[in-house]
């Protein structure tokens, strides 16, 4: 990844794949997202100069995939999963954010988060619909409000970018961990992922 040390941020990159920064390329995202990314950019100048957005090929979006054909590193993927948990007649919904070298821990943190009894994926059909992105693009990025967006604190803080979807799985979002932390609603949490194992 390149970062400036002194001086303007410089807009990351990562792999041989061809960066761009994603307020001048909107069009890559799905609606939802740009328009989050338009009012977060209106908010913090550091959007504009320091999220990526790339274009790719739809059959490589899954992480492994894309990290196989790019030689990407796998610590750079953060993947976002949508889980789904009742209180009583309340469903409460949230994306909880982990690196791809982890998995999030839904049976003991996340549920513990949305205190409720149970939690589980939410549904393709429901996440593709009410997110307004497609499957295997869902990004924490201009997610409904409502919906929790809970983020691995490692990610945040182990210097490394963060590679996440763009709402649609012909393109990839790249930006640095502790900008993603900023994100409005963004809610740190301490081992949230889980080893892989």
């Amino acid at each position: 990844m390149s970062q400036g040390t002194n001086g303007p941020a410089t807009l990351p990159t990562l792999g041989d794949l061809a960066w761009v920064p994603a307020t001048d390329r909107l069009d890559l995202l799905a609606p939802p997202v740009a328009q989050a990314l338009a009012r977060w950019a209106a908010q913090d100048p550091r959007v504009a100069e320091q999220v990526a957005v790339v274009e790719i090929d739809p059959d490589l979006a899954d992480t492994a995939t894309l990290n196989a054909a790019h030689d990407l590193p796998p610590v750079a993927s953060a993947n976002c999963v949508l889980v789904a948990g009742r209180r009583g007649g309340d469903e409460r919904i949230a994306a909880a954010v982990v690196r791809a070298t982890t998995r999030a821990d839904v049976n003991s943190r996340v549920r513990s988060l949305l205190d409720v009894r149970k939690a589980s994926f939410l549904p393709t059909d429901r996440a593709v619909a009410e997110s307004g992105m497609e499957y295997g693009g869902i990004t924490p990025v201009g997610l409904p409000d409502g919906w929790r967006v809970l983020l691995d604190a490692r990610v945040a803080t182990d210097g490394e970018p963060a590679l996440i979807g763009s709402g649609l799985r012909r393109s990839k979002l790249l930006l640095p961990g502790a900008l993603l932390a900023r994100l409005p609603g963004v809610e740190l949490v301490e081992g949230l992922g889980v080893p892989v194992g």
